[in-house]
């Protein structure tokens, strides 16, 4: 009866140590997979940001709409215009007195704005040489009076992007490593509870490929479901990003989502092997007298 109560405990304390190297290793690579997302994307959000910035042309009041329409017809054609919208002046006095909550054309008795064109960029143009230079080439025009863009901005937004960029490859190359630390250690420790075993098996004359091949299996499919826990674990994370940031399209990059899923099945099935092999190779070859 000791016996059988011995073995019971044994078999729980085996499943709690399975279950919560499952857990561990769920866990780890799914924030494996979150950073992966976030570095395979970081060019889609540093795009997004790049399309906010606008170029405003504000125009006389005595321009012509065949010299506006001529305008929009010559900047649509370059190749880094992405959109432009044309705003009234009446228009921008009604958005300007949204923002005031007060009609300050009633109180000055004029409207002192100008009719505008917002211009939007594709992000790869979005640098100040090239708005500068198309900013030359705009004032050019006699009807125009102003062009503005936000310089100091684009110098910001630029060189945070390269600075991200850096510290997420880092963090990425660093998460790696803690990940295979953590999944490593908790291996050896499953395996290091089998150590009589192994070490009985090999006394009783069992081959080294025979006594690990179990150890392989069993942490193959651990591995094995952990990682599909964790890409479960990412797809919902998909799905909760692209309803909160739609104009990211992280559903419709199917690329990324395909390898960031076969990397973390990658990921979580190599480390286990590896690990599981270095640990009971450690084992095996470990003196008797020192098993204790």
């Amino acid at each position: 009866m000791s016996s059988n109560f011995y073995k019971e405990y044994q078999k729980r304390s085996l499943i709690k140590n399975y279950i919560s190297l499952t857990i561990i290793m769920t866990f780890v690579l799914f924030f494996i997979g979150f950073i992966g997302l976030i570095l395979l994307n970081s060019k889609k959000v540093a795009d997004y940001f790049k399309e906010q910035i606008i170029m405003t042309v504000y125009l006389e009041d005595t321009s012509k709409d065949i010299e506006i329409t001529q305008l929009q017809k010559k900047l649509l054609l370059n190749n880094a215009t992405k959109k432009l919208n044309f705003i009234t002046k009446e228009d921008a006095a009604e958005n300007f007195s949204n923002e005031i909550g007060e009609n300050f054309v009633n109180f000055l008795g004029y409207n002192p704005l100008l009719n505008s064109i917002d211009i939007y960029f594709n992000a790869s143009f979005i640098n100040n040489i090239f708005l500068k230079n198309l900013s030359n080439s705009i004032k050019k025009n006699k009807f125009v009076n102003e062009v503005i863009f936000d310089e100091p901005l684009i110098n910001i937004l630029n060189n945070n992007i390269k600075k991200i960029s850096y510290l997420l490859m880092f963090t990425s190359i660093l998460f790696l490593f803690i990940a295979f630390l953590l999944i490593n250690s908790s291996i050896r420790l499953t395996i290091y509870s089998k150590r009589f075993i192994i070490k009985t098996m090999q006394l009783v004359g069992a081959k080294k490929y025979f006594i690990q091949k179990p150890f392989l299996i069993q942490h193959f499919k651990i591995g094995l479901i952990s990682s599909l826990f964790a890409i479960i674990g990412l797809f919902l994370l998909f799905y909760q990003m692209n309803n909160y940031f739609p104009e990211l399209k992280i559903l419709e990059g199917k690329y990324e989502i395909i390898l960031i899923s076969t990397s973390i099945l990658f990921i979580g099935i190599m480390i286990s092997l590896i690990s599981t092999f270095f640990a009971s190779k450690k084992y095996l070859n470990l003196k008797t007298e020192k098993i204790y």
